[in-house]
């Protein structure tokens, strides 16, 4: 009896360590699973940050580079613009007239007797590569007022030797914008090029 007893009670401390050392066993198992998990999760979610983020830096990229290639035209294209807010016009030339100058003077009718002449706004605008030793052509724009490009029809009086009108470029209210008879009868450098800006209608009155 007494063997049969102490066989029981080693059999039930042998139980009780084996459950104990289980125990212990889970406890270390747990924490190494949750260690894991959590960096795989960290992993993750960097990963799908910085896919995110070259993503949005690259699609950012490619649209501002197709905007600024729709809006910049080709600078073969481009032009520039002299406005005229006094008489209202504005005068389209090409990118090579950049630092273009403005000439102002007057024109003036043929004189007749007993007739006051008639006289008025002469604007050239001028190359910039004009000098005095080499003189480019100028744009001439004779300004008239309405009564007077009625007169000058009509042969009331002359602004030029040649039995020739100027030629209208434009008119608004007030203003008729013409290009003087024979402006480049002498041919100086450049007038090719001039008459190919007045061949696209470059003038707009306002």
């Amino acid at each position: 009896m007494k063997r049969k007893y102490i066989f029981r009670i080693i059999a039930v401390l042998i139980i009780i360590l084996i459950a104990s050392f289980s125990m212990v066993s889970c406890k270390k198992v747990a924490p190494e699973t949750t260690t894991t998990a959590t960096a795989i999760a960290q992993t993750t979610a960097v990963t799908t940050v910085e896919t995110t983020s070259t993503t949005s830096v690259e699609t950012t990229a490619v649209t501002t580079s197709a905007t600024e290639t729709e809006t910049t035209p080709p600078q073969e294209q481009q032009q520039i613009m002299y406005t005229n807010t006094q008489y209202g016009f504005s005068f389209t030339l090409p990118l090579s007239w950049k630092g273009y100058k403005i000439i102002e003077s007057t024109w003036e009718a043929n004189p007749q007797e007993g007739v006051i002449a008639e006289q008025g706004p002469l604007i050239s605008i001028r190359n910039p590569k004009w000098t005095s030793e080499n003189p480019y052509q100028d744009i001439p724009i004779m300004i008239f007022t309405l009564a007077q490009w009625d007169s000058l029809q009509q042969g009331k009086f002359l602004v030029s030797a040649a039995p020739i009108n100027p030629s209208e470029l434009g008119r608004n209210t007030k203003y008729v914008f013409a290009l003087p008879a024979r402006y480049n009868y002498v041919f100086p450098t450049g007038w090719q090029e001039v008459e190919k800006i007045l061949e696209g209608n470059p003038l707009n009155a306002f």
